[in-house]
């Protein structure tokens, strides 16, 4: 019969071989305690089926942070973009792409990336879209050949033939 801990970890194995996300909170603390009751590294990571690297990561976050819990993941949250400076920017010539801002941005003395700018834009609510009521493009359709009456300006040569 396993022991209670044995049976756990064996589950826990069997769900990180079949990929399910992280390790859970309780394991992490199931780790803690079996390294409070005395356990050696070696011995954890065979009993909960992880590896010592983890197991010593966790024992040395709790010793220097005092968390036990995942690190969060992910995200900026940092601005590195001056908000008020781009949305005048935008409010001024809302038609602006992202690289003229950026450049503007540059001219002003803003040392930030591109898209750091459209990060920015995003945080404030601000896209580029193109206007309804704006010029159409100047380029017209293209027709094939048939559809135009003619023949095509320039005869094929199809290679090897």
């Amino acid at each position: 019969m396993l022991h209670a801990i044995e049976r756990v970890a064996q589950f826990a194995g069997e769900a990180r071989l079949i990929g399910l996300g992280a390790i859970a909170f309780s394991e992490r603390d199931r780790v803690l305690a079996a390294y409070d009751r005395g356990m050696q590294t070696k011995q954890i990571a065979q009993v909960f089926l992880v590896s010592p690297a983890w197991a010593r990561r966790v024992k040395q976050r709790r010793r220097e942070t005092g968390r036990t819990g995942a690190l969060p993941m992910g995200g900026v949250t940092v601005v590195k973009v001056p908000m008020d400076a781009l949305r005048a920017l935008a409010e001024r010539q809302p038609d602006a792409t992202v690289n003229e801002l950026h450049a503007r941005l540059g001219v002003a003395g803003v040392a930030c990336s591109a898209s750091a700018v459209d990060r920015a834009l995003r945080r404030l609510g601000l896209s580029f879209k193109k206007r309804r009521c704006a010029r159409r493009s100047r380029t017209g359709r293209t027709l094939p050949n048939d559809a135009r009456g003619g023949e095509p300006s320039s005869p094929r040569v199809w290679p090897g033939g």
